[in-house]
């Protein structure tokens, strides 16, 4: 199934990519879309999520139809527009300060 995805910037510069990404996954969830992404961008590998605990780093955010996934499981499905093309899934860069 093929699952849109936009990156933040920094991320789109370090892979060298435009726009926004379609990637085929193996499975509805949010691990199966960063085991095609990293796969197919190497660059990316350890900076959406931990290459050996598979955590996601503390300052990247999941979104998706409007919903916060950053706290569901790995293997959560996706909601069913972004599986469906409707909808991407938004990679974002949290937002830190004091």
């Amino acid at each position: 199934m093929t699952i849109r995805v936009e990156l933040p910037q920094f991320l789109r510069r370090l892979a060298n990519i435009q726009g926004e990404v379609q990637v085929e996954a193996s499975a509805a969830t949010v691990r199966a879309v960063l085991d095609e992404l990293e796969a197919r961008y190497p660059a990316l590998r350890g900076t959406i999520r931990d290459q050996v605990t598979g955590v996601r780093r503390p300052f990247l955010r999941f979104f998706a139809c409007q919903e916060d996934l950053s706290h569901d499981g790995p293997d959560a499905p996706l909601p069913e527009a972004v599986v469906e093309g409707r909808e991407p899934l938004l990679i974002v860069g949290a937002i830190a300060g004091g």
